[in-house]
């Protein structure tokens, strides 16, 4: 189960020994003043030993920023696309439509970085080739320079299948193909692929697992993987051949106690009579285990986030990258909040939700612990603890809509 608020009172504290009350202090202190992480003012600044997770809003897509302990930065994708801006069935941009998703996520991030160091990206993560994901990368790597970007395909897009003929993946090819040297393609099951660029030795209980890209998932031994795509899918009919989303990749942040995921657009509940390979969320579940924070696979939709994935991950937060009128699935609400999946408390927290979803799914969003803004998860040295914040997502303030917690990590 993961962990709930951290409880105590003055009373009890009083009734400790000096020398007990100091030691919890100590234990508790965060790497930001309690006050300074308060409604209404500007978001205290990363120091070292935090994990920063951000997820930026801006309407169009998923955009994840990762500071990490000793300052190493990494990107998990750079949405542009989903409805035409306008549409009923999308949500505005925001802050507006004066700028592309892409240059908007670079300002973000140099706000968050310039305190600290040469804004920049270390590492860049391109979960998969769809323009909700992908879009924004040409402006936002034009704008910040990027050490190392990851995705599934480099450095042939025409493998496992043809995404050269997806004619939103061109600008994203012809960036990557820009400078091949610092392209990779993700492998999973790795731990090292991905690392701490500054400090490595100061954060020894700091790691990012691959979890899994085309198909082909971590077991959770060493660096041993399995392959969910029929070794035949070449030969099955085009419907039930695996697809995009079901290529998506993903990983798992440990630090300390608190665990993390977040993993593209894989399904886990394939259509009535497609094969039951196409549930790639399953075997996921079963590597990555128990969680304190997870982001949704697919925004929440309906093919997504089945049950036997939801008992085998158990957040205290979901946090929903939504832009869409059918995002959530109602279904998928269910499953989330349900405790015959798994006890104990949990929320769902969500960058964008539409008005026109609330209308339809009613109760089960008003329970949503926040509907709107930026979403910044902050956990606290040595990861024992961890805070969830709203951020303002109407213009580059970045002030403090919201504070919960402190959270005990797993």
């Amino acid at each position: 189960m993961a962990g709930g608020p951290i409880q105590g009172s003055p009373l009890s504290l009083l009734a400790m020994t000096s020398r007990t009350l100091i030691a919890c202090l100590l234990a508790c202190l965060p790497a930001a003043p309690l006050d300074a992480q308060k409604v209404g003012a500007a978001l205290p600044p990363w120091q070292p030993g935090n994990l920063d997770i951000h997820f930026m809003n801006t309407g169009r897509g998923d955009a994840a920023l990762l500071i990490l302990p000793d300052g190493t930065t990494l990107q998990f994708d750079a949405g542009d696309g989903g409805w035409p801006i306008g549409s009923p069935r999308g949500v505005k941009p925001r802050p507006d439509a004066s700028r592309p998703a892409g240059a908007w996520i670079a300002r973000y991030a140099r706000r968050v970085l310039s305190h600290f160091r040469e804004p920049g990206l270390d590492y860049a993560l391109l979960s998969h080739l769809h323009g909700d994901h992908m879009n924004g990368f040409p402006d936002l790597g034009r704008q910040l320079p990027i050490g190392k970007m990851l995705d599934r395909a480099w450095p042939s897009y025409a493998t496992p299948f043809d995404v050269t003929q997806y004619e939103p993946a061109a600008e994203y090819i012809a960036f990557a193909r820009e400078n091949p040297e610092r392209m990779e393609r993700f492998q999973p099951g790795r731990n090292d692929q991905i690392k701490l660029l500054r400090a490595p030795g100061d954060y020894p209980d700091f790691e990012i697992r691959n979890i899994m890209a085309n198909g082909e998932v971590w077991t959770g031994e060493g660096e041993q993987t399995r392959h969910r795509f029929p070794d035949d899918w070449r030969s099955l009919p085009e419907s039930d051949q695996p697809n995009e989303n079901m290529s998506s990749l993903g990983i798992r942040i440990r630090y300390g106690k608190f665990d993390f995921y977040t993993g593209g657009d894989i399904p886990g509940t394939p259509r009535p009579g497609y094969p039951a390979w196409q549930d790639i969320e399953t075997p996921v579940g079963e590597a990555v285990g128990a969680v304190d924070v997870a982001a949704n696979n697919h925004h929440g939709n309906r093919d997504s986030t089945n049950a036997d994935y939801v008992r085998a991950l158990q957040p205290r937060f979901w946090i929903l990258q939504v832009w869409s009128s059918d995002h959530p699935g109602h279904d998928v609400l269910d499953r989330m909040y349900s405790e015959r999946l798994y006890p104990g408390e949990r929320d769902v927290l969500a960058t964008n939700m539409s008005q026109a979803n609330k209308d339809v799914i009613g109760d089960l969003l008003d329970r949503l612990m926040s509907d709107q803004g930026h979403i910044v998860i902050r956990v606290e040295p040595g990861g024992a603890s961890y805070r969830a914040l709203i951020l303002e997502d109407s213009d580059e303030s970045m002030r403090v809509k919201a504070v919960h917690g402190p959270y005990a990590s797993r």
